[in-house]
């Protein structure tokens, strides 16, 4: 009950200040601001959005029955804390003014002050610079609700949202900076990342790698999760598909070209990954699924995140087949080992968005995207850009791993992480939220539930 005053005095904290920060605007910019573009990306804003509740629906569907409220609500009430904290400094943080190269002045945005009347962002000249800071609070929602994949079902619901917060602000923001502000020191290197496969899905797959070892219990049998609706993943696939091609057109800040090029490239790896993956099963010995085709195809997704808006059509198929290849076969090898990863979260986002970043490495092309100035994929017989991304995929990968496990840390020192073994057996549903999807007798159980 404490920790649950800490949160709500938080909140009227922030609240109140909103009163004497108003961030009231002087006068609000329309020079060049350009119809269209601002159209298709309101449209695309709330097309990514959609995604967090696609993948409430994806995760859901994979996790036991009396866990699946639970592991949906980790992916809406991401919805409410990101949201709020990007007001109050998250969006500075990311894209405020540079800090050596690493990380946003907080001052900058503080309660969106400068934003309802600042100029439009410098790479996104032609919509208002409000729409480009909550374009880009989407993709800080989906980051962290990501990652709860691999502890669903074992966390506490208190100390995730401490955890969600943490993430948000010394994970995504700095990575953000690093990756997407003009100064930062991953974008003077000159690496490309279209759409987040640094950012959204490696942070969030490396965050999950160093979940599944600091969250895993050596002396408890890895139990099988068998999925408790298949349906739902089937609908969680078909909205995260859909949002996707506001994720990645929806990147090119503008309705033109680049965007339509990002859409074809986004559709066509998500459905040669789909189908790689069931193909790769049957090959194996295993039924064609829905759940495998699922899968893949949002590995495909994740792959061509990072090189949507850099590589032709054709090189996306050869982007989704063999992403989905390597996914398959690390889910494979994890299997096998006592990481806790409960829905794949590190073979398919983690090693995914690197395999996306290696493949733009590979094939990307100056010839798509203007604004590459780093060069041509390997492919193409010119090595700096390959050498540069191997570079980034060290940094982000030590950062990402080493900071999330210092969060967990922190987070388990201050509310403990994981849920009692009595909970654990009643489920999350009822013991976080006293909430069931079926009506359940608990009066059987010897067990005292705290």
């Amino acid at each position: 009950m404490k920790k649950s005053v800490i949160f709500l005095v938080l909140l009227i904290a922030v609240s109140i200040l909103a009163v004497f920060q108003p961030s009231v605007p002087t006068t609000i910019v329309t020079e060049g601001i350009d119809t269209g573009d601002t159209a298709w990306m309101l449209a695309a804003a709330a097309m990514v959005l959609l995604m967090t509740p696609g993948l409430a629906y994806f995760y859901g569907g994979m996790i036991d029955t009396k866990n699946i409220i639970s592991t949906m609500l980790q992916s809406f009430i991401a919805m409410g804390v990101i949201s709020v904290l990007w007001i109050l400094v998250g969006f500075s943080l990311a894209f405020g003014d540079d800090i050596g190269g690493f990380i946003g002045n907080p001052s900058s945005f503080f309660m969106f002050k400068n934003v309802l009347d600042g100029k439009p962002w410098s790479l996104a000249p032609t919509i208002p610079l409000v729409l480009f800071a909550f374009f880009q609070l989407k993709f800080a929602i989906i980051t962290p609700a990501l990652v709860t994949g691999t502890f669903a079902e074992r966390i506490k619901f208190k100390s995730y949202l401490l955890f969600l917060v943490l993430f948000s602000l010394v994970i995504y923001a700095p990575l953000a900076h690093w990756t997407w502000h003009p100064d930062g020191f991953l974008f003077k290197w000159g690496v490309l990342d279209f759409a987040g496969g640094t950012v959204v899905h490696m942070s969030a797959g490396f965050a999950a790698l160093a979940a599944s070892i600091y969250i895993r219990s050596k002396g408890e049998t890895k139990a099988h999760v068998t999925p408790a609706n298949i349906p739902f993943v089937l609908l969680g696939t078909g909205l995260l598909w859909f949002g996707w091609f506001g994720f990645n057109a929806g990147s090119a800040v503008g309705a033109n070209a680049l965007a339509a090029s990002a859409f074809a490239t986004t559709n066509t790896a998500s459905a040669a990954a789909g189908l790689a993956w069931i193909l790769f099963d049957a090959v194996r010995g295993k039924k064609p699924s829905a759940l495998g085709f699922c899968i893949g195809a949002v590995v495909g997704l994740v792959a061509i995140t990072p090189a949507a808006g850099f590589v032709t059509i054709p090189s996306s198929l050869f982007i989704g087949t063999f992403a989905a290849i390597i996914s398959n076969i690390v889910v494979s090898l994890k299997s096998k080992t006592s990481l806790e990863d409960t829905l794949d979260v590190f073979p398919c986002h983690g090693v995914g968005g690197a395999v996306g970043m290696v493949m733009t490495a590979l094939l990307a092309n100056t010839a798509v995207n203007g604004a590459n100035t780093t060069g041509n994929g390997l492919f193409f017989g010119e090595t700096a850009l390959f050498i540069v991304h191997m570079k980034a995929l060290v940094v982000v990968i030590g950062y990402t791993f080493v900071g999330s496990m210092a969060l967990l840390k922190i987070t388990d020192l201050l509310m403990g992480l994981t849920v009692s073994a009595e909970d654990k057996k009643i489920g999350q549903d009822y013991s976080q939220h006293g909430e069931n999807l079926y009506p359940v007798d608990f009066s059987s159980l010897k067990e005292k539930v705290i």
